[in-house]
């Protein structure tokens, strides 16, 4: 599992081990991982062309060292120094012992550059780039280099994943002591590249602010049935969804349900024909949802255009996954006063419906929308988009690290909902049904378009594919 602490935890560790350690060690420990991995990156050091982008923090004084260590096995290496003043004197006194110079002009330098290491900003830059950083960030990314962001890509916001203004987008990013929530979470994560953490000793909590789930923490989460389970033993879920304009989504919900592990499906809506049609399995109820039998969770919303079942579905006294439709015009005091766990599953658009702001601010501030959410409906909220996100009162934001952009399909939404709620029908608690159904949705939406465009029914096809692959981590 991936961990990302936020930038005053950071701050708070390496300032507790600087003052165990002797002046400089701390810096020298993530030079040396830097100049490491630039040299991985560069397949041979000798003979390249290194151009440092130097600013007045300790991500230049990184840079400086690094770049030290690569001149002295052979590259040529070229300080840019945005503040001169305020450089870090000793990394500049020790790259120019190395052999490395500074650079008259920075635009000559990055035209003929091998690798570009990005120490502009660190973890405390806010706002994207200084005016006076936009041209040679440019002239950087237009060069023929490798970017190699030191720390986190400058004009990112490390603790959030914003990016408000200019940044400089990177190839690879190197990261010390451990990862920032910016490099985990869109719209800054786009900007880093690949990432390496290169460990410090630092002694951070246990509790991080955010966490990225991979194969083995889900396979755990999986519900297995056991020798003595039957159909209800296993879980029974509530579809409430679809409409005359939208029976398709009736049928996309179902389609995830029935892959979620839950025993059994009862479908309630107009679009019992079209589910019959294809999951002759369903249980189909044409009654209103109290009347349609004994589930474990409810899944309402996909499709549900301005049909009935909302308040129904919520008044109930088990979990509730509300999505699309059902999420219109819902009320926070309502979701609050449910004695069961509610799982809200908006896009950027619900979301900022739900927060009454500019959908902008939510797709800027993903990180502090979804925390935001969380708090006001007193529930659990699964964000989706590029990086989905999933947040409650209590615990570290879970992002998920898998997906693909040929997710962004008509009814992708609709699938993910069903296969959450089957999930949260099995008894596993909001969060972890959210995080679970969110990672299978990603890895099944790339098995299924492959690099091509696909459809949300592909995609549900290839759960049971994914879902096997996952099991084997647990099971190996």
């Amino acid at each position: 599992m991936r961990t990302g602490y936020d930038v005053d935890t950071v701050r708070a560790a390496e300032a507790e081990l600087m003052a165990r350690l002797p002046p400089g060690t701390l810096m020298q420990r993530a030079a040396a991982g830097l100049a490491a991995a630039c040299a991985d990156l560069l397949g041979r050091v000798y003979g390249t062309r290194v151009v440092l982008l130097v600013g007045s923090g300790d991500n230049g004084g990184d840079a400086l060292y690094a770049g030290a260590r690569l001149a002295r096995r052979g590259a040529g290496v070229s300080a840019v120094l945005l503040a001169p003043d305020r450089a870090h004197p000793e990394g500049l006194a020790a790259l120019t012992r190395a052999g490395g110079r500074v650079a008259d002009d920075p635009y000559e330098v990055l035209a003929v550059a091998d690798l570009v290491l990005d120490g502009i900003t660190g973890i405390g830059g806010r706002g994207g780039l200084r005016p006076d950083a936009v041209p040679v960030a440019r002239a950087a990314r237009g060069s023929n280099a490798l970017v190699v962001a030191v720390d986190l890509p400058s004009g990112v916001d490390a603790g959030t994943g914003a990016v408000s203004g200019e940044a400089l987008r990177a190839d690879a990013t190197v990261t010390f002591g451990a990862y920032k929530p910016g490099l985990l979470i869109d719209p800054a994560r786009e900007y880093a590249g690949a990432v390496r953490l290169v460990p410090i000793g630092l002694d951070l909590p246990s509790v991080p602010a955010v966490e990225a789930l991979q194969h083995a923490a889900v396979a755990d989460l999986l519900p297995t049935p056991a020798a003595e389970s039957d159909k209800y033993r296993r879980g029974v879920v509530g579809v409430v969804a679809g409409s005359a304009r939208y029976p398709g989504a009736a049928v996309l919900a179902v389609a995830g349900a029935l892959r979620g592990g839950a025993g059994a499906v009862r479908y309630v809506g107009p679009g019992g024909d079209a589910v019959i049609a294809r999951f002759p399995e369903t249980l189909v109820s044409d009654g209103p949802p109290a009347k349609a039998g004994r589930v474990q969770a409810w899944v309402v919303g996909p499709g549900l255009g301005d049909g009935p079942g909302v308040e129904e579905v919520l008044a109930s006294d088990v979990p509730v996954l509300v999505d699309a439709d059902g999420l219109r015009g819902l009320d926070p005091d309502a979701v609050r006063a449910r004695p069961a766990a509610t799982l809200l599953t908006p896009h950027a658009g619900e979301a900022a419906a739900l927060l009454g702001v500019p959908r902008e601010r939510v797709e800027a501030e993903r990180l502090v929308s979804v925390r935001e959410l969380a708090a006001r409906y007193g529930a659990t909220v699964l964000l989706k988009g590029s990086t989905t996100l999933v947040a409650d009162a209590d615990g570290p934001v879970r992002v998920n690290p898998t997906g693909t952009p040929w997710l962004a399909t008509a009814g992708s939404g609709d699938v993910l909902s069903g296969l959450a709620g089957s999930l949260l029908a099995t008894g596993l608690p909001a969060r972890d049904a959210a995080s679970a159904a969110a990672y299978l949705h990603g890895l099944a939406g790339r098995h299924a378009a492959q690099g091509a465009p696909t459809t949300a029914y592909a995609v549900a096809e290839a759960l049971p594919g994914v879902w096997r692959d996952v099991a084997r981590a647990s099971a190996g």
